[in-house]
C-alpha cells in the first residue's frame, strides 16, 4: 500500500467518524426536544384549566348580577365588567409570555443546530486544500497531457482531490 492510499483510508475513516458523530449528536438532543415540547404542551393545558375556571367564575358572577335585587348603575357595571375581564386576562397573558419564552428558547436552539449542522457538513463536502486557482492549474495541465500523479505532486495535493477537480468540471 502507498502511503497516499493510506492517506485516503484515514480520510474516509476520519470522515465515517464524523458523520457517526453527528448522528449521534441528533439522536441525544431528540430527548431534550421532546422535554421542550412536553413542557409547552403542559403550559397548554394549564391555560386550558385556567380558561374554564374562569368562564365559570364569570358565568357566576354574571348569575350574580342577575340575581341582585338592587339595580347597578352604569358606572358600576362597567366596573365589575373591566374587574371580570382583567381577572381573565392576566393569567392568559402569563401563560402567553411563558409559552412565547419557551418557543424562542426552542427557535435559537434549532438554529443553532442547523448552523452547526451546516458547518460540518461543509467541512466534509469539500477538501480545504482546493481552491479556485488550483481548479484552473489542475485542469490546465490535465488538458496538457500531464498525469494525475504528476498534477498531485506538482500541486502538493492528492489524487483524490485533483480526481475530485476534474469531475466537479466535468472534464473527466
Amino acid at each position: 500500500m502507498s502511503l497516499e492510499s493510506i492517506g485516503i483510508e484515514y480520510l474516509v475513516a476520519a470522515m465515517a467518524a464524523m458523520i457517526l458523530y453527528l448522528i449521534y449528536y441528533v439522536f441525544s438532543k431528540d430527548s431534550q426536544y421532546h422535554k421542550n415540547i412536553h413542557s409547552v404542551a403542559s403550559v397548554v393545558e394549564e391555560l386550558n384549566r385556567e380558561i374554564y375556571y374562569l368562564k365559570k367564575k364569570l358565568e357566576d358572577t354574571q348569575s350574580n348580577i342577575k340575581n341582585t335585587t338592587s339595580r347597578m348603575n352604569d358606572d358600576e357595571i362597567y366596573q365589575e365588567i373591566e374587574r371580570s375581564v382583567y381577572d381573565m386576562v392576566k393569567p392568559l397573558s402569563i401563560g402567553v409570555k411563558k409559552m412565547e419564552e419557551e418557543i424562542n428558547s426552542i427557535d435559537r436552539h434549532i438554529e443553532d443546530r442547523i448552523s452547526n449542522l451546516e458547518n460540518g457538513i461543509k467541512q466534509i463536502s469539500i477538501p480545504s486544500s482546493v481552491h479556485g486557482n488550483d481548479d484552473e492549474k489542475i485542469i490546465s495541465l490535465y488538458k496538457q497531457g500531464v498525469m494525475l500523479d504528476t498534477i498531485s505532486k506538482e500541486l502538493h495535493i492528492s489524487k483524490a482531490e485533483v480526481e475530485f477537480v476534474l469531475k466537479i468540471n466535468k472534464i473527466k
